[in-house]
C-alpha cells in the first residue's frame, strides 16, 4: 500500500524506472525503520543520494509518513454490507486448527431469470431489505422494488431490469439468514453465483460494496440488453444423450446461419449446468437449425428460453465498453470469504485480475457444474458444509444435486 502510494505521487514528475528504483528504496527504509527515532534521516539520506533530482524531499517525507495501509480501519458504517453487525470484513488470519467442514457454510446466488413477481415479499418484512432497495433505487433512479412487487412481469424479465433485481432480492434474502441464523456468516468459507449471481456473491464477501456492486450490475444490464437487440439471438437449453455431437451440432448451425446471409454468426455452449445439460446461444437462425436436426447429434429436449440474448458469448461484445468504464470507477477489496469465478472456476485470488474476469464472464461460457465440483470435491468420508440457497426459489439447490447429490442433503432453501 506505502509503495503504491508513492508510485502515484512521484511518477507523474519523473521518469518510471528512476523513481520506481527509488520509491522501492524508501518504501524499504521506511519499513525497516518503523519503530526506529532514524527513520526521517535515513529516508533523508536516500534523497540526497539522488543528487540529479529535483523532486521536493520535504513532500515525500510528507507521504511516507501519512501513508496507512488501512489495517487499522474499524469504522465500516459508510458501507451497506449483509453482514451482521460486529462480523469483521477483513480476512483473518488462518486457523490451523482442525475445523469440522460440517461447521462452515457455503452461499450459492441465483442467475437471471429466478426472480418473479411477488417472490420478494417473504423478505421485504425486513427492514434491511427494504433499506437495499431504497438505496439501491437512489442509484439507478428507479423504483425496482415497485416492479419486483407489482410488476408487470414481462418488464421484470428484461435483462436492464431482471439483472439488478436479482441481485437486490438475493442480498435481501440474506436478511432473512442474518436475523435466524447469524452465525453463517461467521463460517461462511466460500460463495458462488450463477452468470449475475457471481456480483451477488462479490458484494456478500465484501470484494465489492453494494452501492460500486449496484452501479456495477445496472450498468450490465442495460449494455447487455443493448447488444442483445442489435441482432436476432437467444438461447436453447438441450439434454445430451451419450453419443452427443455438441461441438459438430454447433459448426454446422454456424455454416447454415453463413449461407443464410448471417454475418459471422455464432453457436455454442454458453452455460455448463451439468453433465447432461447445458444451455446453447448464439444467432437465431443457427438455434432454429439446432431444433430441427437435434436428432442426428444426439441432442433431445432443445427447448427455447425466453431470453432475448445469447449471454455468455461473443455477441455480448458490445457489452463491454459500457461495464469497463463502470468497472475503471470500482475499488476491489480482499474478499473475506472465497468467490468462485464463473470464468476460471477457481476462487479470485489475484485482485489484479478480478475486474478482467468480470469482462470475460459476459462473453464467455459460465462454467456452473465445475464451480460447483470444484467447490464440494472432497475425499470419501469427509463431511460437507452447511450450504444455503439465496433467493432462487429451490434451482440453485436442484442444480446441485444433480452434480453432487450427497452435498445437496445438507442445502437450505432461503
Amino acid at each position: 500500500m506505502l509503495q503504491r502510494i508513492l508510485f502515484k505521487k512521484v511518477f507523474r514528475r519523473s521518469t518510471k524506472s528512476y523513481w520506481l528504483t527509488q520509491i522501492k528504496q524508501m518504501s524499504n527504509n521506511a519499513i525497516k525503520n518503523e519503530n526506529s527515532n532514524n527513520e526521517v534521516s535515513n529516508i533523508d539520506e536516500s534523497m540526497r543520494d539522488s543528487s540529479h533530482s529535483s523532486y521536493n524531499t520535504e513532500e515525500v517525507l510528507y507521504l511516507l509518513k501519512e501513508a496507512t495501509t488501512f489495517k487499522d480501519v474499524n469504522n465500516n458504517d459508510w458501507m451497506t454490507t449483509p453482514y451482521p453487525k460486529g462480523v469483521s470484513l477483513h480476512q483473518e488470519e488462518k486457523n490451523t486448527e482442525y475445523t469440522d467442514p460440517s461447521n462452515t457454510s457455503v452461499l450459492l446466488f441465483p442467475g437471471q431469470g429466478t426472480i418473479k413477481v411477488g417472490s420478494i415479499k417473504k423478505y421485504i418484512h425486513f427492514t434491511a431489505a427494504k433499506e437495499l432497495f431504497e438505496i439501491a433505487n437512489e442509484i439507478v433512479n428507479y423504483d425496482l422494488l415497485k416492479l419486483c412487487l407489482n410488476g408487470p412481469q414481462d418488464k421484470l424479465n428484461r435483462t436492464e431490469f431482471n439483472q439488478a433485481a436479482t441481485v437486490i432480492s438475493s442480498l435481501a434474502a440474506l436478511e432473512k439468514i442474518k436475523a435466524e441464523t447469524p452465525k453463517v456468516f461467521e463460517t461462511c468459507i466460500a460463495a458462488a453465483g450463477y452468470s449475475v449471481g457471481e456480483i451477488s456473491a462479490l458484494i456478500l464477501s465484501g470484494a465489492i460494496t453494494f452501492e460500486d456492486g449496484i452501479r456495477l450490475v445496472w450498468a450490465r444490464g442495460k449494455a447487455m440488453q443493448e447488444a442483445a437487440d442489435k441482432v436476432p439471438q437467444g438461447m436453447v437449453s438441450i439434454t445430451c444423450l451419450p453419443k452427443a455431437q455438441v461441438a459438430k451440432a454447433c459448426e454446422e448451425a454456424r455454416k447454415w446461419a453463413m449461407d443464410l446471409g448471417v454475418e459471422n454468426p455464432v453457436c455454442r455452449v454458453a452455460i455448463y449446468l451439468y453433465t447432461e445439460r447445458k444451455i446453447l446461444a448464439g444467432n437465431l437462425e443457427a438455434l432454429e437449425y439446432i431444433e430441427k436436426h437435434q436428432t442426428q447429434f444426439g441432442l433431445t429436449n432443445v427447448t427455447k428460453l425466453p431470453v432475448s440474448g445469447a449471454f455468455h458469448t461473443p455477441l455480448m461484445e458490445p457489452a463491454l465498453k459500457s461495464v469497463f468504464e463502470v468497472l475503471n470507477t470500482i475499488e476491489i477489496n480482499e474478499p473475506r470469504c472465497k468467490v468462485y469465478s464463473n470464468y476460471k472456476v477457481h476462487p479470485y485470488t489475484n485482485l489484479r485480475f478480478m475486474k478482467k474476469y468480470i469482462l470475460k464472464q459476459i462473453v464467455s461460457p459460465v462454467k456452473w457444474e465445475q464451480c460447483l465440483q470444484m467447490i464440494y470435491n472432497r475425499p470419501d468420508g469427509t463431511p460437507f458444509p452447511q450450504t444455503y440457497d439465496i433467493g432462487s426459489q429451490g434451482r440453485m439447490k436442484s442444480l446441485l444435486k444433480l452434480v453432487n447429490a450427497k452435498a445437496c442433503r445438507s442445502c437450505v432453501v432461503i
